[in-house]
């Protein structure tokens, strides 16, 4: 199973699509749109814009296909999800072509700009919906037929583990679980062993179990009222990159909790399998690039003024920098104007309160105001923060709060940001119970995130440096 190449099976497909639909669509200019505008027969060449065309049109249209996802999970697709994505991405992508390049050309009449785009569409839809399609379709019946499979752990050997297991492996149409054995959650629950499924080890052993089997998918079997067990095997789980399902009662049926997305896999429930669709996260990038690099230029004449008034208002440098933990576990230097004296950590890691002697006078207007946070546009630009996300903390104080939350590094899913929900409401955190308060508003974040949720989180950031009444 070489996914580079299901991928560049979809690139070449998606390239060869868009250069015959910009081809026939040339030609229909030629022999179609061009006479009745000029009203006699034109020769059909394919001039210097017919070429520049075959080059940049098929880029164009990859590139909005991959950040829309369309060459993500590729042997997880299915032939309605294709349909659908296919139809979204030639709907958006002709629009783009026709109100840039043929927008302003002169036709016999309106009705011209009409046939020009349906066509368009229509033609970009078709080559590229059957070569997908034919694709897809053969990915689908590998998977069905088990040539294709992912390598699944089952979490839990009791009753309900025997029983998703032998419902997956009976099924005439595989959904694609490759079982490569299961973990055991309280010791007792070991009725699996009776199937023939290797018995791995612990729940806890699961990390360091998913990268030896290369485990894409984890199924829990243990009660869904069993909430503390199903808490802590997911928050082992969280930053593996895997798949994570949940055998559902019937309450989680009723209460609408399980989706289906085929109709020959078993009714599981699947974890948060993706926080924003691949559209949105690219924009809010995009949104992120821009807005810093707008903000640096703008603010370059007062930022220079904070920096000076930082040097000449109490002995150090003008930043502070310091490691924190963004994307993925990932350590990065955050950066900062100072707002404490020098060293102010000589003594080790403290947080900072309102009434903290170890903070400047000016540095008390700049964290009233947030404007100490403005030096952080420059970590946004290198793809280390967002503008919105979960504020980063340092690993000394991470391992604090893992004692009490370990549900906090589903913090490392997105990149950290300037500003969150939980900064918003309390500001910075003063103790680890006011970090742990703070927690709650930042998962609600990343469950509900959107982009129109980071647009609020803006405005109301925007009103707290405004009125200068940050905490």
């Amino acid at each position: 199973m070489n996914k580079r190449t299901q991928v560049a099976k979809y690139v070449m497909a998606d390239l060869f699509a868009s250069a015959t639909a910009w081809t026939l669509f040339y030609l229909f200019r030629k022999v179609y749109m061009e006479p009745a505008k000029f009203q006699y027969k034109v020769p059909v060449e394919f001039d210097a814009n017919y070429w520049w065309g075959l080059v940049l049109v098929p880029v164009f249209w990859t590139g909005l296909y991959l950040v829309i996802g369309g060459y993500a999970d590729v042997y997880r697709r299915f032939r309605i999800k294709e349909l659908g994505q296919t139809l979204l991405i030639s709907l958006i992508g002709s629009l783009v072509i026709f109100f840039v390049l043929l927008l302003d050309d002169t036709v016999a009449n309106y009705r011209y700009y009409y046939r020009s785009f349906l066509v368009l569409f229509g033609l970009n839809f078709a080559f590229t919906f059957l070569l997908r399609y034919i694709i897809t379709s053969r990915t689908v019946k590998r998977v069905h037929g088990r040539q294709i499979g992912f390598n699944t752990l089952l979490v839990g050997g009791n009753e309900r583990a025997v029983a998703i297991h032998q419902e997956i492996e009976g099924m005439p149409k595989s959904p694609g679980n490759r079982f490569v054995g299961f973990v055991s959650v309280n010791g007792g629950d070991q009725q699996l062993s009776a199937t023939g499924l290797k018995r791995l080890g612990k729940w806890h052993d699961l990390r360091p179990l998913i990268a030896e089997h290369a485990v894409e998918e984890a199924i829990i079997a243990v009660e869904s009222g069993e909430h503390a067990d199903i808490s802590r095997i997911v928050n082992e789980l969280e930053g593996t990159q895997v798949r994570i399902k949940i055998i559902p009662d019937m309450y989680d049926i009723l209460s609408g909790s399980v989706k289906m997305t085929s109709i020959f896999g078993a009714p599981l429930i699947e974890v948060n399998p993706q926080i924003m669709p691949a559209w949105q996260f690219a924009l809010k990038r995009a949104f992120d690039v821009s807005f810093s690099l707008l903000a640096l230029v703008v603010l370059a004449v007062p930022m220079a003024i904070i920096a000076l008034l930082v040097k000449f208002s109490s002995p150090g440098p003008v930043f502070f920098r310091q490691e924190r933990i963004g994307l993925g576990g990932r350590p990065f230097r955050i950066i900062k104007f100072r707002s404490m004296v020098a060293d102010a950590e000589r003594h080790g890691p403290q947080l900072s309160s309102t009434s903290d002697p170890r903070i400047t006078p000016i540095g008390k207007f700049l964290r009233r105001a947030r404007l100490d946070e403005l030096p952080q546009f420059w970590n946004v630009l290198k793809g280390e923060m967002s503008m919105v996300g979960p504020r980063p903390e340092r690993q000394h104080f991470i391992d604090e709060i893992m004692k009490e939350a370990p549900h906090y590094r589903h913090l490392h899913k997105v990149r950290p940001g300037i500003t969150s929900w939980g900064q918003v409401k309390f500001g910075y955190a003063e103790n680890v119970e006011q970090m742990l308060r703070r927690l709650k508003y930042d998962i609600l974040y990343i469950e509900n995130m959107s982009l129109a949720v980071d647009l609020k989180i803006l405005a109301y950031t925007a009103l707290i440096v405004l009125k200068g009444d940050g905490k």
